[in-house]
């Protein structure tokens, strides 16, 4: 049996408890904030992943404005995601380090 429905926290529309997605506006995470290094639950106001250490205050891919690392920009909304350039690879992931977290190889 579903719980109760929960607000997105992009949207504010009421979602499913389970969901991983927002159904309504297609972010992700819509319900908690999670470190894009370990998963463990943060809060915005946190400089640093309370679990892993990660330094939760990063420059945007995208427009290169110093953002908190959730899961989207706060200045141009984007994704805060790199993509691995190596042929065999290009997986998307987020920006946690110089190299690929899936191949090894550098990101560039």
């Amino acid at each position: 049996m579903p719980g109760y429905m929960h607000p997105c926290r992009y949207c504010d529309r009421l979602i499913p408890p389970d969901s991983n997605n927002c159904p309504l506006c297609g972010k992700v995470n819509p319900l908690s904030l999670r470190c894009p290094k370990c998963r463990n639950p943060i809060k915005k106001r946190y400089i640093n992943c309370n679990s892993c250490g990660l330094e939760l205050k990063i420059l945007c891919p995208g427009c290169g404005e110093t953002t908190f690392f959730g899961d989207y920009c706060e200045h141009c909304d984007r994704r805060l995601t790199v993509v691995c350039p190596h042929q065999k690879c290009r997986k998307e992931q987020p920006p946690v380090g110089d190299s690929c977290i899936y191949c090894g190889k550098p990101l560039g």
